[in-house]
């Protein structure tokens, strides 16, 4: 089995900063890409960045030069690094990965997703 466990969201001022981190655990193979997404209130979820195993990463339009996403191999780790935050950055943001594990006496590949967590931004 496999784990996404998301770290660092939080509560900050508009133009304060926060850094999501994401872990995966398990009986992993090894990790594909990974990514951010957010969930507004009322909204569909989005991508917010992705990034592959060599670290080539895209934005969201929204967030190019404020966010940055990066990665620890050795860790299964991806982390979010969110500068000059804004109110519609409000959202819960969700770690994905795709993922190739052990399961079964075989390698398995599948996407995985965090429980996600929140980010407020507001005076």
């Amino acid at each position: 089995q496999v784990q996404l466990v998301e770290s660092g969201g939080g509560l900050v001022q508009p133009g304060g900063s926060l850094r999501l981190s994401c872990a995966a655990s398990g009986s992993i193979f090894s990790i594909n890409a990974m990514g951010w997404y957010r969930q507004a209130p009322g909204k569909q979820r989005e991508l917010v960045a992705a990034i592959t195993t060599g670290s080539t990463a895209n934005y969201a339009d929204s967030v190019k030069g404020r966010f940055t996403i990066s990665r620890d191999n050795a860790k299964n780790t991806v982390y979010l690094q969110m500068n000059s935050l804004k109110p519609e950055d409000t959202a819960v943001y969700y770690c994905n990965a795709d993922i190739r594990y052990w399961g079964g006496g075989f390698v398995r590949s599948g996407d995985h997703w965090g429980q996600g967590t929140q980010v407020a931004v507001s005076s």
